[in-house]
């Protein structure tokens, strides 16, 4: 009976989670994205091609858009096309992207390495070293902490 009910469960499961796979679409097309995504790509990453576009989109019509460039780039947009993540692998964040105060912090108390991920989170940024380290910041772009592998699964699971 219980191995029924195990089954059954998994069967619903599986075909629910299935179903929500075909909200997402895969194209190489950057004007599958909004206008001011594309304006952020031609400004921060202007000589670099798309290689992917995948369009998440969820059951209460939020869609976020995953970009990855075809120098291993990978950037995050929201339903709005604003940016919520950037990585780069092993090479820098344009600066560009980054506000000044994270750069001179970054440049005074860790100057052997280089920003290579950037995320907006709900309270500030986490900001991924080339040495492993990632660094948090508030709202004001003031330095809190570097994250831990326990605060770091707890960041990453609250809510963006």
């Amino acid at each position: 009976m219980i191995n029924k009910l195990l089954l059954t469960l998994l069967v619903v499961f599986s075909s629910v989670s299935s179903s929500y796979a075909i909200f997402d679409k895969y194209s190489i097309n950057r004007e599958d994205l909004p206008e001011i995504s594309r304006i952020f790509l031609d400004e921060h990453f202007p000589k670099a091609k798309v290689s992917m576009v995948k369009t998440d989109k969820h059951l209460l019509k939020k869609t976020d858009y995953d970009v990855k460039l075809t120098n291993g780039t990978k950037i995050d947009f929201n339903n709005k096309g604003e940016w919520t993540a950037v990585d780069c692998g092993k090479k820098a964040v344009p600066e560009t992207i980054i506000h000044s105060r994270i750069t001179a912090y970054v440049s005074k108390n860790h100057s052997e390495c280089k920003i290579v991920s950037i995320a907006k989170k709900n309270l500030g940024y986490n900001v991924g070293l080339s040495d492993g380290k990632i660094l948090r910041f508030n709202a004001l772009y003031q330095f809190k902490g570097t994250l831990t592998d326990e605060s770091l699964s707890d960041d990453t699971n609250s809510s963006d």
